[in-house]
């Protein structure tokens, strides 16, 4: 089911998300659902908290994107990061490298805008799966970005709070607005 992605100005987006202790059903069909929204939307991520549910679950797919390259290693092993997608990662640690690059950024919940943003340049992140196992991720490249940008969701920290001055300033009406529009959660 295609679920309703939260816009900027929702509360939820600030909400830490909570650790989740057990996998059930209704965790395997939300982060189900979760897939088939970023994939209707074209998006290569989305957290939890973007589909108004504050919990620690994230999804990933960066399959589509030819020119932004990824790497990935699997609990130590090298492989496509294409066959192992999409990525279903609950509970996420993520330790970053000391060397960042600037990239490109857009977020499903801030439609039509993006920015240059600072990320490192590759992570290593430990999480849980649905199936309850722990895997070590280590990625780089565009996985890598998309890694940081959605554990950064799981923890209320927005892509906006990254950016740097001038780009907030050059934003700030289409952001104001933005939080206007939606600061009154439509969810009963």
């Amino acid at each position: 089911m295609n679920l309703p992605i939260v816009r900027y100005g929702d509360p939820v987006l600030r909400a830490k998300g909570a650790r989740i202790e057990t996998v059930d059903e209704a965790i395997r069909e939300l982060a189900a659902n979760m897939i088939e929204t970023m994939h209707e939307a074209h998006g290569v991520g989305l957290a939890a908290q973007q589909v108004g549910q504050p919990l620690q679950l994230t999804v990933l797919d960066v399959t589509d994107v030819e020119d932004r390259p990824s790497t990935l290693k699997l609990n130590g092993v090298e492989m496509d990061p294409k066959t192992a997608m999409p990525l279903v990662l609950l509970n996420p640690e993520l330790t970053l490298s000391d060397d960042e690059d600037l990239g490109l950024e857009g977020c499903l919940s801030f439609p039509e805008i993006t920015a240059d943003i600072w990320r490192a340049s590759s992570v290593v992140l430990r999480a849980q799966t649905l199936e309850g196992e722990t895997v070590e991720i280590e990625a780089g490249g565009l996985l890598a970005r998309a890694l940081q940008h959605e554990v950064d969701h799981l923890n209320g920290v927005l892509f906006i709070d990254r950016m740097s001055a001038a780009t907030k300033v050059a934003l700030r009406s289409r952001l104001k607005r933005m939080q206007k529009e939606n600061s009154a959660p439509s969810r009963t």
